[in-house]
């Protein structure tokens, strides 16, 4: 047996002694964008804070992963949203990494965001929320309500230094296709792969107690509308591909990156609440190339700029955007 295994190893008698040995070498650089992912602060971290503020802290987490318990259609404090939870669209009650964590909202606000024209602070952002992820209203800036979810917001941004996003923040920015998305591919992915938890119409599956959801609504009157983060396939393709179907994370992906573009474009092309958007994108140039309502300051359609594809629209704008800073300014003239 010995001699076998040195004839498997070595080679036989016609075989060239001089010949170098190749080995194999299976090994696959990971990708950086998930390595070394912010983790979010440790439960103990809280200690820091006076009982009071720990109890507002926990109260704004219980907040964000059963909204609806205490803000739906039935819940406890007051009915101002659609029955979703924010933790529907912010994993683990937004702390999980590539699930639109919240990790960066504390260092990175107050800031100019183009949607509105203006500087938003915190209470900007989960204000929006509320009008449109949970097509609902804002709750009172004063109440215990947003107080509780601004403690919990800031207290998941320890130690994120001062207009920093940490690795892992947000939604990850999926590679675009080279050609447009295509919802009847989508509706395929769907019904493979979306379809056991949030059924054939996109309605989800309401609880047993009937205030919230156990797997939410993606369309229909019950669902975010069209002012909605998620409503931007590019958004939504990055939310799915590293956190969906349920139980994937950015570390055992599903979906291929045409299947999540796909789907997205898929579920972003069936019915849902309308809002009045007049008031958003006061510069048109600051419109994403994915923002489907037009006017804007470039020749593409509607169609084209939510379903894509996207690379056109986006050298349109890089070579304007250089054309507009090669312009003399009035003071050089």
């Amino acid at each position: 047996m010995f001699f076998l295994g040195y004839i498997l190893v070595v080679g036989d008698s016609n075989s060239n002694d001089n010949a170098p040995i190749v080995e194999q070498n299976n090994y696959v650089k990971p990708d950086s964008n998930f390595v070394g992912l912010w983790p979010g602060p440790a439960d103990w971290q809280k200690s820091k804070f006076n009982p009071e503020q720990q109890k507002l802290i926990n109260y704004g987490k219980e907040l964000i992963a059963h909204t609806a318990d205490y803000l739906g259609p039935k819940g406890s404090v007051k009915p101002i949203s659609n029955g979703m939870n924010c933790q529907n669209c912010h994993l683990q009650a937004g702390a999980q990494p590539w699930g639109n964590n919240y990790f960066a909202v504390q260092a990175t606000y107050p800031k100019f965001r183009e949607r509105s024209g203006t500087s938003e602070n915190q209470v900007k952002r989960v204000s929006d929320c509320f009008e449109r992820s949970l097509n609902g209203k804002a709750p009172d800036s004063t109440s215990r309500e947003m107080k509780a979810i601004l403690a919990y917001i800031e207290w998941l941004g320890t130690g994120v230094p001062k207009n920093k996003a940490p690795k892992g923040s947000g939604i990850y920015k999926l590679k675009g296709l080279k050609r447009a998305t295509d919802p009847v591919l989508g509706k395929v992915v769907y019904e493979q792969k979306c379809q056991s938890c949030h059924q054939a119409k996109g309605e989800g599956v309401l609880a047993a107690d009937g205030k919230s959801y156990t797997f939410p609504p993606l369309w229909g009157p019950n669902s975010y509308n069209i002012g909605a983060g998620l409503y931007r396939i590019s958004n939504f393709a990055g939310y799915v591909k590293y956190n969906m179907p349920f139980g994937v994370t950015y570390k055992n992906a599903q979906l291929t990156d045409e299947e999540a573009w796909d789907v997205a474009a898929y579920v972003n092309s069936m019915p849902r609440p309308t809002k009045d958007l007049s008031k958003d994108w006061p510069n048109i140039d600051g419109k994403p190339f994915d923002h489907p309502f037009g006017p804007y300051s470039d020749p593409f359609t509607e169609t084209q700029h939510k379903y894509g594809p996207y690379k056109p629209i986006k050298d349109w704008k890089e070579k304007h955007k250089a054309n507009k800073s090669k312009k003399p300014s009035l003071a050089s003239l």
